[in-house]
């Protein structure tokens, strides 16, 4: 069943890109802490994410992999009470720094977050939305864009002939797609995956899975996990922390079979 779900999602229609020969990292973080009053979240964080491959942010939970992701798109800055100190370079600009745009920075950014929260639209509207906010006002063009934004999803089929039925109609599995088509609708740099698998039922979680795989690509994904099964499936890079440190990071085939710490070793014993 996995494998037919791959084969499937593999015809779908995705924008052509230019392969590099060489990676390019096109996230880096240095020296990143977030702290609340006497209370450390991020402890020094350093990180590279390259271009086109599913970095895994693993780990229990509490451990700041959400927090992370939080800090590189600026949502801690909903919580005023967070001290954030550090780098965050995309394309060569801090992010961190005072002059960010932020709405500009988080259309860089498609957020799936681990419950589907479509907007209380109907489908088409879901994904237009984003479109007008980037100012395309075109019909035919947002017509284009929707329905390819929606094959991107394998969605397309499922949907076409009621695309003006609230979104909240469509099942959960069928919800996080649509949130993930909306995110690709504004064309990000950057795939941002909060556990998305975690509230779906197996067949739903398997296709976000594959569509991870297919869309890596053409973007840069980042996916937090605590599933180890998970991990091993997806990633290319895996970054293992705990209680707000990075204790190894590296490909996974290395990583898992030959851990270097007792806090991994003892991980990936409970995580079997």
């Amino acid at each position: 069943m996995y494998q037919e779900v791959c084969d499937n999602i593999e015809n779908l229609v995705v924008e052509p890109k230019v392969k590099r020969e060489e990676p390019t990292t096109v996230l880096k973080i240095s020296n990143l802490n977030v702290n609340l009053p006497n209370h450390p979240i991020l402890k020094n964080i350093n990180l590279e994410v390259q271009e086109n491959k599913i970095t895994v942010l693993l780990g229990p939970s509490g451990c700041g992999k959400t927090t992370l992701l939080k800090s590189i798109n600026r949502l801690t800055s909903l919580t005023p009470e967070l001290k954030v100190t550090g780098k965050i370079l995309i394309e060569g600009e801090d992010v961190l720094n005072g002059r960010t745009n932020i709405p500009e920075l988080r259309q860089k950014m498609g957020l799936l977050s681990q419950r589907p929260f479509p907007l209380p639209f109907s489908i088409y509207k879901n994904i237009a939305y984003g479109l007008k906010l980037k100012g395309v006002r075109d019909k035919n063009l947002i017509e284009y864009n929707v329905e390819k934004r929606l094959r991107e999803v394998g969605l397309w089929n499922e949907v076409k002939d009621r695309l003006n039925t609230p979104a909240s109609s469509l099942s959960i599995g069928q919800q996080q797609r649509l949130c993930l088509a909306r995110g690709l609708a504004v064309k990000p740099k950057i795939i941002l995956a909060d556990e998305p698998t975690s509230a779906l039922d197996p067949t739903s979680s398997k296709t976000i899975e594959c569509l991870l795989k297919e869309l890596k690509k053409h973007y840069t994904i980042i996916l937090v996990t605590h599933v180890l099964r998970q991990a091993v499936r997806l990633a290319d890079h895996v970054v293992f922390m705990y209680y707000g440190e990075i204790i190894e990071q590296g490909e996974p085939q290395e990583l898992f079979k030959h851990p270097k710490t007792e806090k991994l070793r003892n991980y990936l014993i409970d995580g079997n």
